[in-house]
């Protein structure tokens, strides 16, 4: 895991910030592939998910290893990533894009929500959906999965270099969800990417405004008219 950690501040930065906004950075930064593929929110929350990853890989199921009393190992990484995770991170899960069965189900996510984690995002299935929706810590998955997940998969590595959803996640990365989905930023660029965005939004807000006013987007979006600068700058001083 780096040695990076998620500020108030800036995890406050990115309460206000949108992954298309994020998405916009990080690809002028030739980063074309940090949003998560194939999950949706379990439910749409009125605040964005904001934490540092915290992983947990699943690999194939095989069967003369995963008989139900696997559950009983105190060691079981499934369990014991439920345990573990950070306050404040976020678990994500290498399901292998596979909800033929589930990741977790509400009795674990609802432990992770206690444990103070920031939210949980899976490219897998979720058992129990109903209650995983209903806590207040946001969740991320593929779609509902009833069968357990020894039936096609098996918990092996916590906390290292995963796949989520086509995108490498390392330990340690910055997520971001919305009711779009999830953008995973490399920890080394999370204070520049918040910083821009922030200024990216406020922006497009004034953008958004024009635009219903009847304004032509042309030479508004992106902003080649000198007159939109300006505009945009006195637009920001009637803000303040």
């Amino acid at each position: 895991m780096n040695d990076y950690v998620l500020s108030d501040t800036t995890r406050a930065k990115f309460k206000k910030t949108s992954t298309a906004s994020i998405a916009t950075a990080l690809y002028k930064r030739n980063l074309r592939n940090q949003f998560i593929q194939g999950v949706v929110p379990v439910s749409a929350k009125p605040d964005n998910m904001v934490g540092q990853a915290f992983t947990l890989r699943y690999i194939p199921a095989r069967e003369d290893r995963n008989p139900i009393t696997v559950f009983r190992d105190p060691d079981h990484p499934q369990r014991v990533a439920i345990e573990s995770c950070p306050e404040g991170h976020v678990l994500v899960m290498d399901g292998r894009q596979d909800a033929r069965a589930a990741t977790a189900g509400s009795i674990l996510i609802t432990r992770l929500a206690l444990r103070g984690a920031a939210g949980v995002v899976s490219d897998g299935g979720f058992r129990d959906a109903e209650g995983i929706a209903a806590l207040d810590m946001p969740a991320y998955f593929a779609r509902p999965s009833a069968p357990t997940n020894l039936t096609h998969h098996e918990a092996i590595d916590i906390n290292v270099p995963i796949a989520c959803g086509q995108v490498a996640v390392f330990p340690g990365d910055v997520l971001v969800g919305d009711r779009d989905g999830v953008m995973v930023i490399p920890a080394h660029l999370a204070e520049e990417i918040a910083d821009e965005c922030l200024g990216m939004e406020d922006f497009e807000a004034f953008v958004l405004e024009r635009v219903m006013a009847g304004d032509p987007v042309i030479g508004l979006y992106p902003p080649t008219r000198e007159e939109c600068l300006e505009a945009y700058a006195r637009w920001q001083k009637h803000r303040v």
